[in-house]
């Protein structure tokens, strides 16, 4: 399928693009929650030091926060489909190098299979923005919040697919990274089927659009970025941690899959209607209503560590995350246009997952090393949210408190 120069606001190209990403999301998307789910246990029984425990979901992090910049690149010049099929490139590198290092006991090895799992999370995270391209305004927030839907199913298959295979080898986990090289081969090939055109290249005397410097410090733009990092920063430090929270209380393996299935699963049900929402009520309402359910999944998990307060929390942590991941990337879109596009949608992945390193480095830190026991870990992971909301909610105050014109 050729592309071409063009990028009209065509809902019907829209629609079908959407149906391909959510496919990929879907599909692609199961090797996230089977890796969260495995990558610290592995990490643990590989590590000489259990502090670091979780390095091999920061590393992930770390790969795709390197990434974003480049990929984005890519994408403004030879288009999505292209910097898409690189990510799956790098997501079956990153499960057979992650393979190799389990098969060897070799931490180091498997810590770079990890980073390079995280160029295939930097290319699913542009899956939102893609779903924007070609939708009109109107459509825009539902085209965003349907392709996280797709996130639903793999929500189910990733989890399962961690009971299925992390046994089935001798070599625990083995037998799950192997999964994840087949995932990114045939996953690749949906995006054969995708019609997103190429921007169109600038003539000399053509628009440049606004300097990094100018975007960032746009207020909308700004506040946009502050509360997707935080929402995802503080996800990602509590599910790190989460895995080796039920078991570290003596529950099982099983039992932290499930755990993590309806917390990925709250990810994305609410996808369904987020975009509804923010059409009736607006994205700063929605946003402000993420960063409150993120406060009090938070509350809840402090209350006790018995196995509903796990399922309780993360299914609200889920939620949170939804609201304020989705209500921020919604007010990003509409606050650039297309010639700031690479430029603005890179920058923005490299801070939100930039924050999302940090908080991964931190979570086994917290979880492992901050008290004898795992009780005493997961009050300082749950602990440590309080600060980066406050950040959040303030950011947000300042922003609906401006003025209309100089919120741009």
């Amino acid at each position: 399928m050729t592309e071409t120069v063009t990028l009209p606001a065509d809902d019907s190209r829209a629609k079908r693009n959407v149906l391909i990403l959510v496919m990929a999301q879907a599909f692609l998307g199961s090797q996230m929650p089977l890796i969260f789910t495995i990558g610290g246990l592995a990490g643990q029984s590989l590590a000489s030091n259990v502090c670091f425990a979780t390095l091999p979901i920061s590393l992930i992090v770390l790969g795709s926060m390197l990434s974003a910049t480049p990929l984005s690149a890519i994408m403004q010049k030879y288009g999505r489909r292209t910097g898409f099929v690189v990510g799956t490139v790098g997501g079956a590198l990153g499960g057979a190098v992650g393979a190799y290092g389990l098969y060897l006991s070799s931490f180091p090895i498997f810590l770079f299979g990890s980073l390079l799992t995280g160029v295939y999370m930097s290319a699913q995270g542009f899956f939102r923005f893609a779903a924007a391209d070609t939708a009109s305004e109107a459509f825009r927030p539902k085209a965003i919040s349907y392709v996280m839907a797709g996130g639903l199913l793999s929500a189910i298959i990733g989890p399962q697919l961690v009971k299925v295979t992390s046994d089935s080898m001798v070599v625990p986990f083995l037998g799950a990274y192997i999964a994840v090289i087949a995932i990114n081969v045939i996953g690749s090939l949906l995006f054969l089927f995708i019609d997103i055109p190429k921007p169109p290249v600038p003539s000399a005397d053509a628009p440049k659009g606004r300097t990094r410097w100018e975007l960032i410090t746009s207020p909308r733009i700004a506040v946009s970025v502050i509360c997707a990092m935080v929402a995802y920063a503080l996800m990602n430090l509590v599910m790190t941690s989460t895995p080796l929270a039920v078991v570290g209380c003596g529950f099982e393996q099983n039992d932290a899959a499930d755990v993590v299935t309806a917390h990925v699963l709250a990810m994305f049900v609410p996808s369904f209607f987020t975009g509804h929402l923010i059409a009736k009520f607006g994205v700063e309402k929605i946003l402000a209503t993420g960063i409150l359910i993120l406060g009090l999944a938070g509350g809840v998990a402090l209350q006790g560590v018995e196995l509903e307060n796990f399922f309780i929390a993360l299914i609200l942590l889920g939620l949170g995350w939804n609201f304020g991941f989705i209500g921020a990337t919604t007010m990003l879109a509409g606050a650039h246009t297309v010639e700031e596009r690479g430029r603005m949608q890179g920058m923005n992945d490299v801070i939100v997952f930039g924050g999302v390193t940090v908080a991964s480095l931190a979570s086994g830190g917290l979880m492992n090393c901050s008290g004898g026991d795992a009780v005493t870990g997961w009050t300082s992971v749950n602990l440590a949210m309080a600060p980066f909301l406050m950040l959040a909610g303030g950011a947000l105050i300042w922003l609906m408190f401006r003025p209309k014109e100089e919120m741009a």
